[in-house]
């Protein structure tokens, strides 16, 4: 063990240590950063307190603490333990626990000084979990105001240095060489139109038929497993194993796929990224690398997380090919191009600029902190997802209208788990022990929910698993209730109100309270339920709607009785074409969806007006007929947001006044309450008067609405939010012009699309000295021949510029 590379830096590392509160660690593959650096620092390090190592997996975190209990000989929970969601093994004897990230998070919610805790690891930061970053920034502030004492080491193998270095500047940086052996890297493009799975096992067999040993072969996600697995198992040999390895295995299925294979047989490990780095796959030599991830991106719009598709980053190809060379020399195949693999970014985008910010805010408010800004952040959250976070809390009852934490708030907060769940078990706390138990096991299925078909709650939860068994006396704490199905739908109302949906058409097409689209398959039993609850979806990149990953069938009328404040009593609008009259209907509305409706008879001024906004925000402000010259002043606004924020113009589009029609447009109506009426309105003029006098004005500086030409005529400017501004002038009006016109204070030259006498184009350029200086001889010499009467002059650059084209003899 002494021969690890780690042994060469660790008495640097506890002389760093001694010297400066947080230390940074880059120690690349097979260094013993974690499986060794470990219990050096515990016998040699000279900490009087515990030492905490992070570790961002479970899988990781319980078999580091086994490989380090079993270097001590001991069992795990003497000297060396663990502690997880749902599991734990630790004693009074303890002095080294591997946790997982959730539970450090806990433990300095619960304990903000870490009594008896001399120094935390962060391990494989590189991964910049939500969790980790919310982690670092909390051992910071506990550094700078509670435990000066307190040490922090950070280590990875691949350190974003520039961003640990900006935050952490006075920070000593450790390098430890890694022990691997030579990785032999190939890169073997795969045919993008055949079936990916197909091509990645025949890149597979090819592998395992040139060489000897096992394989590890990294693709995006569990499905892709469960395919390529299907196809590798009709083409193996006997004696060759597959395994899977992905986060939603239970952590026994985990082990198999990491444990020795018995002498004399190959195996073939599936694996997702987790297997990126942390863990060592007994036998591995052979590594292919599909180059392909999923990555969860919240949309902080719809609430919903999508699974993209993309390239892995640098730093994971270096990762992934690591693997192939922990015990031997090995092979790795990168399934991409070189090319696409030096285009990759370097490192992947932090989980902390792409998630649900729910929990780190009430995690936040629970610090004592309401401004995100009071906190040392690597990846500053942007305020639209934050946002959008507090109107969940505030609809969960976590967060009242100033922002702090309610008393419901407050406890949620002490369950560690996510909001919506928590909201879910203090509402049934507050009920029965039956309501207890009942939201215990809903919520283990929701933490751990199950990969198939098979997408009823109601089933799902009464079945068998010994984690949601584990979990549920875990989360309820050992109270003495009944299981009890018909609760479940008022519990899974608590925390996701906004999954309510209500069927579109009986063949597995909904609508959600928040509009969204969902879909579940037409063969599912409730694809005809007229409303259902569906906690758990996934937006997929190839259609517009979500697709419902799990559901319960609801009574809408039970639901709306049990918590009226879901509900509001809403006034709307629609024109009837076969009467040609406007209708005003009284709904009962939860969210975005019809319970019930009646026809209003003779509705009133107020209740017609605001049935006119919301059929106009259905209908959206092109309804009342936007100018072009609106059109372009919201483009101009956008850009001005863009290129100029110095200029602090406010941000307005469609969206934004869409939403704000009782603030702007209401008191302007007047007498109006007719659909004809409201149509004839000027709402050009009105929405321009949204900016001041003086913001129209800087606006008018920046993104001018004309080019004035040196002949004085005034040539519209035509703005687009993807392409360059353009302009369409006549060549002969630009004659003496040394450059072409720039917006945005300079910064974004506008594209001349030069014109014919005829106005027809003959040339498009942003830089108009180069064009006369060069191209303008050819253009020249067409148009001589094509327009002989015209003017084409030599010295384009110097000569006059004609605004009634003279004909020249």
């Amino acid at each position: 063990m002494h021969l690890l590379p780690i042994f060469d830096v660790t008495e640097n590392i506890v002389a760093a240590l001694k010297q400066s509160p947080q230390v940074l660690l880059h120690a690349p593959t097979g260094a013993g950063k974690s499986t060794a650096l470990p219990l050096y620092l515990l016998e040699k390090g000279g900490f009087d307190g515990k030492i905490i190592l992070l570790e961002p997996r479970r899988i990781a975190a319980k078999s580091i603490a086994y490989r380090l209990a079993n270097q001590l000989n001991e069992p795990v929970g003497a000297t060396i333990g663990y502690r997880m969601r749902a599991e734990s093994k630790v004693s009074k004897q303890t002095r080294l626990e591997v946790v997982t990230e959730g539970v450090l998070a806990r433990m300095l919610q619960q304990d903000p000084e870490l009594t008896g805790i001399s120094l935390v690891i962060l391990d494989e930061f590189h991964e910049r979990s939500l969790q980790a970053d919310l982690a670092l920034a909390l051992l910071l502030d506990v550094q700078a105001g509670l435990r000066d004492d307190l040490r922090i080491l950070i280590m990875s193998a691949t350190l974003d240095n520039q961003k640990l270095t900006a935050v952490l500047p006075d920070a000593p940086i450790i390098s430890s060489q890694g022990r691997s052996y030579p990785v032999e890297r190939n890169y073997y493009p795969i045919n993008p139109h055949q079936p990916f799975e197909q091509e990645v096992a025949t890149m597979a067999l090819r592998l395992l038929a040139q060489e000897t040993g096992s394989m590890l072969i990294f693709l995006p996600g569990s499905a892709e497993i469960v395919r390529t697995a299907e196809i590798l198992k009709e083409k193996v040999a006997n004696d060759v194993l597959i395994f899977p390895l992905y986060g939603a295995l239970s952590l026994a299925q985990q082990q198999q796929a990491i444990e020795p294979t018995k002498k004399g047989s190959r195996k073939i490990v599936l694996a997702t990224n987790i297997a990126e780095t942390s863990l060592t796959i007994e036998g591995i030599r052979l590594v292919v690398d599909s180059g392909i991830e999923k990555r969860a991106q919240f949309d902080f719009k719809t609430g919903v997380t999508s699974l993209l598709r993309q390239r892995i980053s640098q730093s994971s190809q270096v990762q992934r090919a690591g693997r192939a060379g922990r015990l031997e020399a090995g092979i790795c195949w990168h399934l991409m191009s070189q090319e696409q693999a030096q285009r990759a970014a370097t490192h992947q985008i932090p989980e902390i600029l792409s998630s649900d910010l729910s929990s780190l805010w009430i995690s936040v408010l629970q610090w004592g902190c309401r401004d995100i800004n009071q906190l040392t952040w690597l990846d500053t959250p942007s305020i639209s997802p934050l946002n959008a976070a507090k109107n969940v809390l505030q609809h969960l009852g976590a967060i009242n209208s100033l922002g702090g934490l309610t008393p419901r708030g407050l406890r949620m907060a002490q369950w560690g788990i996510e909001p919506r769940l928590a909201a879910i078990l203090d509402f049934a706390r507050e009920q029965s022990d039956d309501h207890y138990v009942t939201a215990a096991r809903l919520c283990a299925v929701l933490e751990e929910p199950p990969r198939g078909r098979e997408i009823n709650l109601e089933w799902i939860a009464q079945q068998n698993n010994s984690f949601w068994v584990q979990r549920e006396k875990q989360l309820s704490q050992n109270r003495t209730g009944t299981f009890r199905p018909e609760l479940l739908a008022s519990l899974l109302a608590v925390g996701f109100f906004d999954r309510v949906a209500k069927n579109r058409d009986n063949k597995g097409r909904f609508r959600l309270a928040n509009g969204q689209g969902a879909i579940m398959d037409e063969t599912q039993v409730m694809s005809n339920a007229p409303w259902i609850l569906a906690p758990l979806l996934l937006q997929n990149s190839h259609y517009a709607d979500v697709r419902i990953l799990l559901a319960l069938p609801i009574d809408i009328d039970e639901i709306s009785t049990t918590f009226p404040e879901f509900v509001k009593n809403n006034t709307t609008i629609e024109w009837d074409e076969k009467r040609g009259v406007l209708i005003a209907w009284q709904q009962r509305q939860l969210g975005r969806l019809t319970i019930s409706q009646s026809q209003l008879e003779k509705p009133d001024k107020q209740q017609m007006q605001q049935a006119l906004l919301n059929w106009l925000r259905d209908n959206g402000l092109n309804a009342l007929a936007l100018s072009e010259e609106t059109e372009q002043w919201f483009i101009r606004l956008a850009l001005a947001q863009q290129w100029c924020p110095e200029a602090s113009l406010p941000s307005l589009n469609e969206t934004v006044l869409l939403e704000t029609l009782e603030q702007w447009l209401l008191p302007e109506l007047g007498n109006i309450c007719s659909l004809k009426a409201l149509q004839q309105f000027d709402i050009n003029k009105l929405i321009k008067e949204q900016l001041t006098w003086h913001e129209n004005q800087l606006l008018q500086s920046l993104f001018p609405t004309h080019y004035l030409a040196p002949t004085q005529t005034k040539v519209a400017i035509k703005y687009d939010l993807e392409l360059p501004p353009v302009i369409a002038i006549r060549i002969q009006e630009v004659y003496g012009e040394k450059q072409s016109p720039i917006v945005a204070n300079g910064k974004l030259p506008v594209v001349m699309e030069l014109l014919s006498p005829a106005h027809r184009p003959i040339q498009k350029t942003q830089d108009l000295a180069t064009f006369w200086a060069g191209s303008y001889k050819e253009v020249q010499k067409e148009m001589k021949g094509r327009y002989p009467k015209h003017l084409w002059p030599d010295s384009p650059e110097s000569t006059a510029p004609i605004r009634r084209v003279k004909k020249f003899s």
